[in-house]
């Protein structure tokens, strides 16, 4: 039986007590990736047991499987801190899933919220989860993209974690033809046979015909007719605001991360889902942060967790 690996995330956000608390709730529960010391209290206040995750083992009631990764020092343990420890923990919790993944029998990671700047304080060069698994996984990083997911939307990002100056200058047809297919498939993956991909333009109005800039008139035109002798049923470039209020799209391809953020985060707020597609491995996370503020009071809400878990199809999603 294949299972889900389940990342905790930044030790010291809310993390460890969402994974615990997704987890426990689950009828098929994943396997929790992260250090033991950092989730036995969280077990507990949850009345389930930890015990070491033997592959092929049947789940047993009352009990989370976990893949004990000694990362973090128990010192460095501060619930609500941002440090360098908790920081290369959180790379080290991804990356042990990501190993196992690539080696077989597991159905796919999802990971719980990072801190870029808990990272970054670590040495490590880092642009969020996406680039990441790229890395891991030796696909170019320019072929993952995030798909960001909630209130009814499915919007995957050509560019993520940039300055907008700089996401402008590297946006060319192959970029977006990449993110279009990528998400195609991912979309097929979800059970959607043939998706409808609208595909956003790059300046207001998709430029106006030009009154705007050629910005669309070189990429994202060109990005959909490839799309479409590819034999996807893309459509556009068409202005974000009129695209996204036209009924009978199944996704959207947007050209920045505010572009996609915004509407999804409107509607779902920190129900959002994030997966990674494009990368050969099937990888979600959360579309909220770490919560420092909270993290460690036992008041989290589980509710991505939960929803990035029922992605995979085999858990039953419980929490609205």
């Amino acid at each position: 039986m294949s299972r889900v690996l389940l990342a905790v995330g930044d030790p010291n956000g809310i993390g460890p007590e969402i994974a615990v608390a997704a987890a426990a709730a689950a009828q098929e529960p994943p396997v929790l990736v992260g250090d033991r010391h950092v989730l036995t209290g969280h077990a507990a206040a949850a009345g389930v047991r930890l015990r070491e995750h033997v592959p092929d083992a049947p789940p047993e009631a009352g009990v989370l499987d976990l893949v004990d990764v000694a990362a973090l020092p128990e010192g460095a343990f501060r619930p609500g801190t941002v440090s360098a420890e908790a920081g290369a923990a959180t790379i080290r919790y991804v990356s042990t899933a990501v190993a196992l993944a690539l080696g077989g029998g597991y159905r796919g990671i999802v990971a719980c919220p990072h801190s870029e700047t808990a990272v970054h304080a670590a040495g490590i060069a880092f642009r969020g989860y996406p680039s990441l698994i790229a890395q891991l996984t030796g696909v170019p990083e320019d072929r993952v993209f995030l798909l960001l997911s909630g209130g009814g939307l499915d919007i995957v990002h050509a560019t993520l974690h940039e300055r907008l100056a700089d996401c402008l200058a590297r946006l060319t047809p192959e970029l977006v033809t990449a993110a279009g297919q990528a998400l195609h498939d991912a979309l097929r993956s979800f059970g959607v046979p043939q998706p409808r991909i609208g595909v956003m333009g790059v300046n207001p109005h998709a430029s106006e015909g030009g009154l705007f800039g050629d910005d669309d008139e070189r990429v994202t035109v060109p990005a959909v007719a490839a799309l479409r002798e590819l034999g996807i049923d893309a459509v556009g470039p068409t202005g974000s605001d009129v695209l996204l209020t036209t009924p009978g799209h199944d996704g959207f391809v947007a050209m920045y991360h505010d572009q996609g953020h915004v509407p999804v985060k409107l509607l779902a707020g920190r129900t959002a889902t994030a997966t990674t597609v494009g990368a050969g491995v099937a990888f979600s996370s959360v579309g909220h942060g770490t919560a420092f503020d909270i993290a460690g009071r036992g008041v989290a809400d589980p509710a991505a967790v939960v929803r990035a878990l029922a992605r995979f199809g085999r858990t039953k999603e419980t929490t609205a």
